[in-house]
């Protein structure tokens, strides 16, 4: 069965401009450089790797999963 525009995982707005990560999307992506899980920080608007120790921004509804964009977590 083909998958449509209507199947795929998205982002969609939030009250107050935020941006709600679909579950489905978290299950897809990895972080690019551990290839591990990732989990989503809606205060800060990011995807964050534990392992990678950085924090992917989501702009405009987009991950930018670069990891020269990621933010290096504290501690």
């Amino acid at each position: 069965m083909p998958t449509t525009p209507d199947d795929l995982p998205t982002t969609s707005p939030a009250p107050g401009g935020a941006t709600r990560v679909d579950r489905r999307l978290l299950e897809i992506l990895v972080c690019p450089v551990t290839k591990g899980s990732l989990t989503y920080d809606a205060d800060r608007q990011e995807l964050v790797s534990e392992a990678a120790k950085l924090a992917y921004p989501i702009r405009d509804g987009i991950p930018i999963m670069l990891p020269e964009e990621a933010r290096p977590l504290d501690g």
